[in-house]
C-alpha cells in the first residue's frame, strides 16, 4: 500500500466461520474503496483463521493478525495499533453492512470535517428485523449544539430505557486522534457493555459530530450468543461496568450525565438481576449476595435516584422497589409469579 488509507476497518474475529465470509464480502462490496481491513483473529478454534488468511491473500487491502484469545476489546485495541487510517471504524464479524455505508460516512467525514460520524442500524433476528434509530435529527452538530441538544439525552432519551445515541462502536466512524484517547481506557476483562465505555467518552470529547439518517449496519441477533448469557458472573461485570463509567465520565464537565448514568445503572440491574437470581434460587448464599449487590454504591445511588414511576413494566417497578429496600424475599417471590 503506497500511502495511508483514509479509513481503517477493524474486525475482531472469534469462531464465526459460518458468518465470516458474508461479513467480509459486504465490506469488499463497498462503493467507497480507500480503506484497509484489519482482521484480528482472537484465537479462533474453528475455521475462522483459515478464512481470514484466504481473504488476506485475495485482496491487498486486507491484513490479518493472529493472537491469543483476549476478548473483543483486546482485539479492537490490537487492530488500532496496526491501523493506518485517518478515520477508524469497527465491524463485528457475524454482522454485515450496506454497500454504500462507508461512501456515505466517509463523504460526511471529508466534507464536514467531523470528529465522529454516526449512522443507524437494523437488528436482524431469525424471525424479525428492528430498525434502531438515534433520537436526534440528522445533521452536523458543533460543540455548542452538542452541549445544548445531544448531551442531555445522550445515554437516555424518552422512555425507560431507550438510548439517545446508540452505544455501539460499529455504527460510527471516529477521527483517529479522538479514538486513541479513549479506546485504551476500557478494562480488557469486560465482556459486555464495553462499547459504551469507548463511545460515550468519545462523543463527549468530540468537537463536532455528524448524524446520518440512514440504516447502514446490520446486526445479527443470535440466541445463545454472549449478549444473552446470564449467570452470577454478570454481577461482577455490572460492578466493573459501573465503576468504569464513574471514572471515565467527568460529571463536573458534564453534569447532565449524572441522572442518565443512574438510570442506566438501574436499567442494567433490572436487565441482569432477575435472570441471575433465578439461576441462584437454590443457592443458600443468594439472599446475602442480593443484599450485597443492592448495597453496592453505584447500585444504591441508582435506585435511590431513579423514580419508580419512570420505570416501565409492573414487574420492573416491583423489582426496583425490592432492590431499593433490599427485600430479597419479595424479589424472589416475583421471580416466579
Amino acid at each position: 500500500m503506497s500511502s495511508s488509507p483514509f479509513l481503517s476497518i477493524i474486525i475482531p474475529v472469534y469462531n464465526v466461520e459460518i458468518y465470516l465470509a458474508e461479513c467480509l464480502e459486504s465490506v469488499l462490496a463497498q462503493t467507497f474503496t480507500d480503506f484497509e481491513v484489519l482482521l484480528i483473529d482472537d484465537g479462533s478454534t474453528d475455521g475462522s483463521s483459515a478464512i481470514c488468511d484466504e481473504y488476506a491473500c485475495r485482496d491487498s487491502r486486507i491484513r490479518c493478525f493472529h493472537k491469543e484469545n483476549g476478548g473483543h476489546m483486546s482485539a479492537r485495541q490490537e487492530g488500532f495499533r496496526y491501523s493506518l487510517g485517518e478515520y477508524i471504524s469497527f465491524v463485528d464479524s457475524d454482522d454485515w453492512i450496506a454497500p454504500v455505508m462507508y461512501e456515505k460516512m466517509c463523504s460526511a467525514a471529508k466534507n464536514l470535517n467531523a470528529d465522529v460520524i454516526c449512522c443507524n442500524y437494523t437488528a436482524v433476528a431469525p424471525d424479525k428485523k428492528i430498525e434502531r434509530l438515534d433520537f436526534c435529527e440528522p445533521g452536523l452538530y458543533d460543540k455548542a449544539q452538542l452541549t445544548d441538544k445531544i448531551y442531555p439525552q445522550l445515554l437516555l432519551s424518552g422512555s425507560f430505557f431507550h438510548f439517545g445515541v446508540s452505544p455501539s462502536l460499529y455504527t460510527k466512524l471516529f477521527r483517529r486522534s479522538l479514538l486513541e484517547k479513549h479506546l485504551f481506557r476500557v478494562p480488557l476483562s469486560l465482556k459486555l457493555g464495553e462499547d459504551g465505555l469507548t463511545v460515550y467518552p468519545c462523543l463527549l470529547d468530540a468537537s463536532s459530530i455528524c448524524f446520518l439518517a440512514d440504516n447502514l449496519y446490520y446486526y445479527r441477533s443470535r440466541p445463545g450468543s454472549l449478549t444473552h448469557t446470564m449467570d452470577a458472573g454478570r454481577l461482577a461485570e455490572n460492578r466493573l461496568l459501573f465503576d468504569t463509567y464513574d471514572k471515565l465520565i467527568d460529571l463536573h464537565a458534564h453534569p447532565c450525565m449524572e441522572k442518565q448514568l443512574l438510570y442506566f445503572y438501574a436499567y442494567q440491574c433490572l436487565l441482569t438481576f432477575p435472570p441471575v437470581f433465578r439461576t441462584m434460587q437454590s443457592d443458600d448464599g443468594a439472599k446475602k449476595t442480593f443484599r450485597e449487590e443492592c448495597g453496592y454504591p453505584p447500585v444504591k445511588r441508582a435506585f435511590r435516584g431513579v423514580k419508580i414511576n419512570d420505570i416501565s413494566g409492573l414487574h420492573n417497578k416491583i423489582y426496583a422497589f425490592c432492590i431499593r429496600h433490599k427485600l430479597y424475599g419479595l424479589f424472589r417471590f416475583f421471580l416466579t409469579h
